[in-house]
């Protein structure tokens, strides 16, 4: 018989957390693979992308090892107060002096050396706010109205996110939004009618800005601007070309020499399919499926629905912009900047998606062997959760 931890917990979904952990260890290498050139270049150390994405692996690791140890019960409390902060840090982006602006947008909180992204606290902020509310109100949770308040709470937030600009986040935020509300068991009906609204206001954000408008029609055809709006996805796509079925070799590629912009961050598969070729995309994206499954077990497994909310809305953040970002970079849809989480340069997002991944490892740490334990049923869906 195994022994339970001192905390009184299993040692939960252990290929899960390794898993994580590989998968963000690789991220490191591809930043190398990256940016050694643009880093040699802009501040003559080829190692300066590298070291920052390794203090965040490390910094990452520790966050998801502390968070796997904070009861379900603890963080049920946060949902409003980290609501409100994710709206705070949002509103504290525009406070000049405080919100750094780079290309045309505003995203970032400087304090001192230190530079942060709030748009990627403020999903996991929801995330926390949503589980919590549905889990507290589960006579409400099928009906139109009694999702209002997290359609306003994601609204408020959306908006914010939307004035950076920034509406691949945006997305993204309101894509998690309304997972998490179907997966509350709501009615088709009100789904529908929460839907149909919001895939209509879609291109009527593309319309209102005309440089999102350059860039669908960069997208539609990318050879009519070869070099201005068509530029990045170009580049792109000879990158995935030049990797073929087995690519080029780890740190061989020729669209890091400033070829290809934001090599590092929001277009690094794009050179991890030119340097691993179809093989090393497919293994990296088994990888990335093996995560999604793992994590969506340990949900549908939870003991409570609340627990069973918190990892479906941690692990749809991470698959909708997993997502998302692939799609961009194989031109299936128009450009955004969205990195692709535990592999792009970026610490705050590495740092945050690793903390998430530390509550669903949590979560999984309190469902002993999975078995035996009492199911509530959310018929709507054929979903089943226990008490």
């Amino acid at each position: 018989m195994k022994r339970p931890a001192a905390d009184g917990r299993g040692k939960g979904d252990l290929l899960f957390f390794a898993a994580v952990l590989l998968l963000a260890g690789y991220g490191v290498v591809c930043v190398y693979a990256a940016s050694s050139y643009n880093a040699q270049v802009q501040y003559g150390d080829s190692f300066y992308f590298m070291k920052k994405q390794l203090i965040g692996f490390v910094l990452g690791a520790a966050a998801m090892l502390l968070l796997s140890r904070v009861p379900l019960s603890a963080l049920r409390r946060l949902g409003v107060p980290a609501l409100l902060l994710s709206a705070v840090l949002l509103v504290l982006v525009f406070v000049p002096g405080l919100g750094k602006s780079n290309y045309g947008a505003t995203r970032w909180i400087g304090l001192g050396g230190v530079t942060i992204q709030p748009s990627e606290l403020a999903k996991y902020g929801l995330i926390l706010f949503i589980a919590g509310y549905f889990a507290a109100r589960p006579a409400r949770m099928r009906s139109l109205l009694g999702v209002l308040p997290v359609l306003l709470a994601g609204g408020v937030l959306c908006v914010l996110i939307l004035l950076e600009p920034n509406l691949s986040v945006t997305m993204c935020l309101g894509a998690v939004m309304l997972g998490m509300i179907f997966l509350s068991g709501l009615s088709w009906r009100a789904a529908l009618v929460i839907l149909l609204p919001v895939v209509a206001l879609v291109p009527a954000l593309i319309l209102a800005a005309p440089y999102r408008l350059k860039r669908l029609s960069a997208f539609l055809d990318p050879w009519a601007s070869p070099r201005e709006e068509g530029y990045q996805l170009i580049q792109s796509l000879y990158a995935l070309a030049n990797g073929d079925l087995f690519g080029v070799g780890l740190f061989n590629s020729r669209q890091k020499y400033r070829f290809l912009p934001f090599s590092e961050s929001d277009f690094i598969l794009s050179v991890i399919a030119e340097e691993t070729g179809f093989v090393g995309v497919l293994l990296l994206f088994a990888l990335i499926g093996f995560i999604l499954w793992r994590g969506f077990r340990i949900a549908a497994r939870c003991k409570t629905f609340y627990g069973y909310m918190l990892a479906c809305g941690i692990m749809l953040a991470y698959g909708v912009q997993t997502a998302l970002n692939a799609l961009v970079v194989s031109g299936c849809i128009p450009p955004t900047g969205l990195p692709l989480p535990l592999v792009s340069a970026g610490n705050t997002s590495l740092i945050v998606t690793m903390a998430g991944m530390g509550v669903v490892y949590g979560i999984s740490r309190g469902q002993g062997n999975g078995k035996g334990a009492p199911r509530h049923k959310i018929q709507r869906h054929g979903l089943s959760v226990r008490d």
